[in-house]
C-alpha cells in the first residue's frame, strides 16, 4: 500500500509497486504467477508484464463477480477516480426529481461493506494502483472493460458524450446545446463539457426530462440498463426541437440520444448514469449467492457412498481383467473405436458413457496404457498389478485422487471437435484444464454445508459463476462440467445421494499422500470385510457371499468364469475355465487342494471329475512353432484330427506318426483346436510346456497422463521470497545513480575473482541463494539469482531461479556475487 500525501503519489505502476512492501509484492506474484516466468529483473519489468493484455485478461478471469464489477465501474469513470466516487458508482445515490431508482438500503449497505475488500483484491492482483483519492485502473484493463461499439461493457453503459459526438460537426453541437437549453460555447470541447455537465446535474437533468413528451421516457427505459443502442430510420438527420415530431426526435434534438450510425442511436454514458441514479450496475453482487442445503442423514450418505465406492473398485478390477490378455487396438488418431467401446461395455454390463468414464479413470490413475508395440493396443500397466494387491479402501482412494486431478473429461466422448471429428474414449483432445477447478469448487461447496447435506445443481452453478465469472463459451463448458462432476462423484462414491461423504473430505483438504491415507482410513469400516471362502455347489458353480481376498479372487477368476454379480458373486466352472487354470501351470492336485481349502462345502463330485478329466486330456496335443506343428504320442488322435472337416482350414500335414505340420501360426492353431473341444498345450522350442499366465500382457512401465494446467502453478513461499529479493536487488541496481565509466552495466554486482569463488563455494555448503552478474559468450550481461549446487573445473552448477532450471556457469564470466539481503535504506 502506498503511503504519504498526494504530493508523493506514484506516477506510474512501477512507482506504486516500488512503494509496496515485500508482503504486498509476494501477494501480487502469488495471485499472478504468470509474472514469474522468468523472474523479472526489476520492478519496471514486473510492471510492464503486469500491464500486458494476456496477463491482465488472466488476472480478470480469476476475480469474483463483485470484484469484477468494481473494476468495471472504474473503467467507466475518469482515470484517477476517488474512492468516494467509486462507492457512489456501486451504491448509487438518492433519486432527484423522480429520476432513477434507488438501490435497496440493505443491498447498498452490503455493497459499501464489501467494496474495500474488492479494491484490496484489485490492488493485490496489480490491476489498480495509486492512493484512495486517485485510484487508477491499469490502462490495458480499462481498454478491456470500457464500453465500445465493438465490445459493450458488462455494465450496459455506452460511450461517453465526448466519444459519441466525435464525428459531429461544431454547428450541430451548438444546435443540440441550444435545444437542451444551454448557452452557446466557443469550441466543440467546451460544448461537450457543457452537455455532459447537464446530464451529471440531477436537478437540471430532471427538469429537462419533465418537459419530455409521452413515450420519451419509455424509449430511455429500454436503453438505460443496456444495451444502449437502438435502431431508427434516420439517425443522422439534424432534427431541431421545434421540428421534432416523435419521442426519438425529441431526444435526438436535445442530445439525450446521439447518432451511432446511419440507422442507430446510442444513449450516452452520462445520461444513462443519471437515469440510473448514478449506479454502474443494475444488480450489484456484494455477497455470493447462498447454496441452500438439502438435508440428508449423514449415516445414510456415507453408507450409500461406500457402497458406490466398493462398486467402483470392482468395476475397475473387472476392466483390468477384461483387458489383461490384451485390450483393444489403438486407432490411428488415438483412442479406441466405437466397436471396441461397445464390446467393453457389454463385457462390463454398463452403458457406453459409463464405460468411457471408467476407461478414462483407469487411464488417469495409470492402470491402463498403450503397449508401444507395432500393432499398438491397450493393456494394463505394471502399476495395475500393485493396485490390485491393495485393500479396497486404498484402491478407491487412489482412483478418487486421480479423478480429482484429471483434466481428461469422459463426458466429451462421442461429441465432435471444432473440425467435426468424433472424440474417442482414451483419445486426444479430451483434456479440459477447467475440469479440476470445477470438481474441487463444487465439492468444496458441498463440504461447507452441514454434514450429510446436499445441494441443488442450480445453486452450485450460481455460486461457481460468482466465484469466477467466465466468458460465454467457457461458462457453457463449466455448466456441462458441473453436471458431469455431480454424476461422476455419485458413481465413484465421492458423494452419496448428492451429499459429500465423510471419507471424501480429506481428499479436498490435505496433501495428496496424507489425504489418501485419511480417506482410506475413514472408508475402511464402511466396506464389507473380504472373505477367504466360497460355497461350492453341485451344478458346477461357486458362490462368493461377499468380496473375496485378493489372492482368492485372482485364482478363482482364472479357474472359473463370473456368471453373475451383486451382493454375492456366482462363478461357473467350465472345461475352458479349468483348461485356463491348467495353462497357467496349476496341476489337478493343486486345484483340488485349493478348492478344498477355500470352500465351506465339500467339493462336489462333478467338479472333481471335470478337473481330473481336463487334466488327463490337457497337453496330450502339443503345439509348437515351425510355422506351427502338433505333437502327440497317440497317433490315432492325429489321424482322427486329419480326417476332421473342422480342421480343413489349418493346412495339416503328417510329418511323422506323432507329428503334424500346420500352415498357420501357433496361437491361431491353439484357438482352433480348443474350439473343437480339444485341450492342446503350447510348447517351447526345447519341447517344454509353456505356462501362460493371465497377467502376461502388460505394458512397459508407464506414468499416468499429466493434467493440463489451468495456467502456471502457484509458487511456494520459498520461491516467492527469493523472487521478491531478486526483484528488489535488481531494482536497486537499475535505479542506482552513482556510477563511473569503469563500472559494470547496471544491475551487475562486482567482486574480485577470489571472493567470487569463495562466496560461491560457501553457498554450496550453506544452501543459500546468491545474486550474480554474468556475461555470456556473446558479451551480453545479465543478472541471475542462483542456488549453487556444485563447483568443479572452473564451473558452478546451480539452480537458476530466473530461468527456473538447473544451469552451469563459467566462474570466470561471473562479474561478481552478492547476498540477497534487504535494502538497508
Amino acid at each position: 500500500m502506498t503511503t504519504g500525501g498526494s504530493s508523493g503519489a506514484p506516477r506510474t505502476l512501477a512507482e506504486d509497486l516500488r512503494a509496496r512492501d515485500d508482503d504486498a509484492l509476494a501477494a501480487l506474484l502469488r495471485a499472478r504467477p504468470d509474472l514469474l516466468a522468468p523472474v523479472p529483473t526489476d520492478l519496471t519489468q514486473l510492471a510492464t508484464r503486469a500491464a500486458t493484455r494476456t496477463s491482465v485478461l488472466r488476472a480478470l478471469d480469476h476475480l469474483d463477480a463483485f470484484t469484477q464489477q468494481a473494476a468495471e465501474a472504474l473503467a467507466v469513470t475518469a482515470d484517477g477516480c476517488p474512492y468516494d466516487t467509486l462507492r457512489e458508482l456501486m451504491t448509487g445515490r438518492s433519486p432527484v426529481a423522480g429520476v432513477g431508482e434507488a438501490l435497496d438500503p440493505d443491498v447498498a449497505a452490503a455493497v459499501a461493506g464489501a467494496l474495500p475488500r474488492a479494491v484490496a483484491a484489485l490492488r493485490e492482483h496489480g490491476l489498480i494502483w495509486g492512493e484512495e483519492d486517485r485510484l487508477r485502473l491499469v490502462r490495458t484493463a480499462r481498454d478491456v472493460l470500457a464500453p465500445s461499439a465493438a465490445t459493450p461493457s458488462p455494465t450496459g453503459l455506452g460511450p461517453s458524450v465526448a466519444e459519441a459526438t466525435a464525428g459531429m460537426s461544431p454547428a450541430r453541437l451548438q444546435e443540440v446545446l441550444a435545444d437542451a437549453g444551454l448557452a452557446a460555447t466557443h469550441d466543440p470541447s467546451s460544448a461537450i463539457t457543457a452537455l455532459a455537465g447537464l446530464f451529471a446535474d440531477p436537478e437540471r437533468f430532471g427538469a429537462l426530462l419533465a418537459e419530455a413528451p409521452e413515450g420519451a421516457r419509455a424509449v430511455l427505459d429500454r436503453l438505460v440498463w443496456g444495451p444502449p443502442y437502438g435502431e431508427v430510420r434516420d439517425a443522422t438527420a439534424a432534427v431541431r426541437a421545434a421540428g421534432a415530431g416523435t419521442p426519438v426526435q425529441w431526444l435526438l434534438a436535445r442530445g439525450l440520444l446521439l447518432p451511432a450510425g446511419q440507422h442507430n442511436v446510442v444513449l450516452p454514458r452520462e445520461a444513462a448514469l443519471a437515469l440510473r441514479a448514478g449506479r454502474a450496475h443494475r444488480t450489484p453482487q456484494p455477497v455470493p449467492p447462498a447454496v441452500a442445503p438439502v438435508q440428508r442423514t449423514a449415516k445414510t450418505v456415507d453408507a450409500t457412498a461406500a457402497g458406490q465406492a466398493f462398486t467402483a473398485v470392482r468395476t475397475v478390477t473387472d476392466l483390468l481383467k477384461e483387458w489383461q490378455t490384451g485390450g483393444p487396438a489403438v486407432l490411428r488418431a488415438g483412442g479406441i473405436s466405437v466397436r471396441d467401446l461397445r464390446r467393453t461395455a457389454a463385457a462390463l454390463d454398463l452403458t457406453e458413457p459409463q464405460t468411457a468414464f471408467w476407461l478414462e479413470l483407469a487411464y488417469a490413475a495409470g492402470l491402463v496404457a498403450t503397449d508401444g508395440e507395432v500393432d499398438e493396443a491397450y493393456a494394463p500397466t505394471p502399476a495395475a498389478d500393485e493396485w490390485l494387491l491393495l485393500p479396497a479402501e486404498r484402491q478407491w482412494a487412489a482412483l478418487a485422487a486421480a479423478w480429482l486431478a484429471a483434466t481428461r473429461t469422459a463426458g466429451l466422448v462421442g461429441t465432435r471437435d471444432p473440425k467435426g471429428r468424433a472424440l474417442a474414449a482414451l483419445g486426444p483432445d479430451l483434456d479440459r484444464s477447467l475440469a479440476p477447478r470445477v470438481r474441487r469448487g463444487a465439492l468444496r461447496l458441498l463440504a461447507a454445508l452441514p454434514l450429510g447435506a446436499a445441494a441443488g445443481r442450480g445453486d452450485l452453478l450460481a455460486r461457481l459463476r460468482w466465484d469466477r465469472p467466465l466468458r460465454a463459451a467457457a461458462d457453457a463448458l463449466r455448466e456441462d462440467l458441473l453436471g458431469w462432476t455431480l454424476e461422476d462423484a455419485e458413481t465413484l462414491g465421492v458423494t452419496g445421494r448428492g451429499a459429500l461423504a465423510a471419507h471424501a473430505r480429506p481428499l479436498l483438504d490435505s496433501a495428496e499422500g496424507l489425504g489418501q491415507d485419511r480417506a482410506a482410513a475413514l472408508l475402511s469400516p464402511l466396506l464389507p470385510e473380504p472373505l477367504d471362502h466360497v460355497l461350492l455347489q453341485a451344478d458346477l458353480t461357486a458362490v462368493a457371499p461377499g468380496p473375496l481376498v485378493a489372492a482368492l479372487a485372482e485364482t478363482l477368476g482364472v479357474l472359473a468364469d463370473i456368471e453373475s454379480k451383486g451382493g454375492a458373486t456366482v462363478y461357473r466352472f467350465t472345461p475352458d475355465s479349468v483348461r485356463r487354470a491348467l495353462d497357467a501351470g496349476r496341476t489337478a492336485a493343486e486345484l483340488q487342494a485349493f478348492l478344498t481349502k477355500h470352500s465351506r462345502t465339500p467339493v462336489p463330485q462333478p467338479l472333481s471329475y471335470l478337473i481330473d478329466d481336463m487334466a488327463r486330456r490337457h497337453g496330450t496335443l502339443r503345439v509348437g512353432a515351425a510355422a506351427a506343428y502338433l505333437r502327440c504320442d497317440d497317433d490315432a488322435l492325429l489321424t482322427e484330427l486329419l480326417a476332421d472337416r473342422r480342421a480343413s482350414g489349418l493346412g495339416l500335414r503328417r510329418l511323422a506318426p506323432t507329428v503334424l505340420a500346420a500352415q498357420t501360426d501357433p496361437s491361431t492353431l491353439l484357438e482352433r483346436l480348443r474350439a473343437m473341444g480339444l485341450a492342446p498345450a503350447a510348447e517351447s522350442a526345447d519341447g517344454d510346456v509353456l505356462i501362460t499366465r493371465p497377467d502376461a500382457r502388460r505394458t512397459p512401465p508407464r506414468t499416468p497422463p499429466v493434467p493440463v494446467p489451468d495456467g502456471p502453478p502457484v509458487p511456494d513461499a520459498a520461491l516467492l521470497g527469493l523472487a521478491v529479493k531478486a526483484i528488489r536487488a535488481g531494482d536497486r541496481a537499475a535505479t542506482a545513480v552513482h556510477r563511473t565509466p569503469s563500472d559494470p552495466p547496471p544491475g551487475l554486482p562486482r567482486t574480485p575473482a577470489a571472493d567470487t569463488l569463495a562466496t560461491v563455494q560457501s553457498a554450496v555448503l550453506t544452501g543459500e541463494s546468491l545474486w550474480i552478474g554474468y556475461v555470456n559468450a556473446e558479451g551480453n550481461a545479465t543478472q541471475r539469482v542462483i542456488a549453487p549446487v556444485r563447483v568443479e573445473g572452473g564451473y558452478v552448477t546451480a539452480y537458476d531461479h530466473t530461468a527456473d532450471e538447473v544451469r552451469t556457469f563459467a566462474i570466470h564470466r561471473i562479474t561478481g556475487v552478492a547476498e540477497l539481503a534487504e535494502d538497508p535504506s
